[in-house]
């Protein structure tokens, strides 16, 4: 068995960042949900015996945004100003993607924010249309755009 070295030193917890200037902070992520093409089908015509499956996602994803602190370690708890649930569905590819934009005037990033809701987005198409094909893939979760704050904005290409 290989043993895993200790690369970093043992850190104090959560990150200080109590001399960090408040800015405008704002995240895009998203995530993809695939599904065959009869469960794509059952979605487009019908949707799932526990409800409208998007605006339960989307519930699911402003819920997500908010809870991030309590499922991902050491993330700070913030008073969100705003999270932009959107879904792109493309019946080519038999596809659902979740949009999500954070925005947050703040000392701290909403990068993970924006990540878990775009996940929880999709995790919870995946349950509610499960009934209909059990082999749906989640993929291409992603971070688009962050901007605010000390480390300047990033965008994906």
């Amino acid at each position: 068995m290989i043993q895993a070295k200790k690369i970093n030193k043992q850190r104090e917890g959560m990150a200080d960042v109590s001399d960090k200037p408040i800015t405008k902070r704002v995240a895009i992520a998203s995530a993809t949900i695939a599904m065959s093409k009869s469960a794509f089908s059952a979605f487009v015509k019908q949707g799932s015996p526990k409800g409208d499956v998007l605006e339960t996602a989307k519930v699911a994803a402003v819920m997500a945004a908010k809870s991030t602190p309590r499922i991902i370690p050491l993330c700070h708890p913030l008073e969100l100003n705003k999270v932009k649930v959107d879904f792109r569905v493309s019946k080519k590819r038999q596809e659902i993607t979740a949009v999500i934009e954070v925005l947050y005037w703040g000392r701290t990033g909403v990068e993970m924010e924006a990540l878990t809701a775009a996940c929880v987005a999709v995790l919870t198409i995946y349950d509610m249309m499960k009934w209909a094909d059990k082999s749906m893939v989640i993929k291409n979760m992603m971070l688009h755009h962050k901007s605010g704050g000390k480390s300047g904005s990033y965008n994906r290409l």
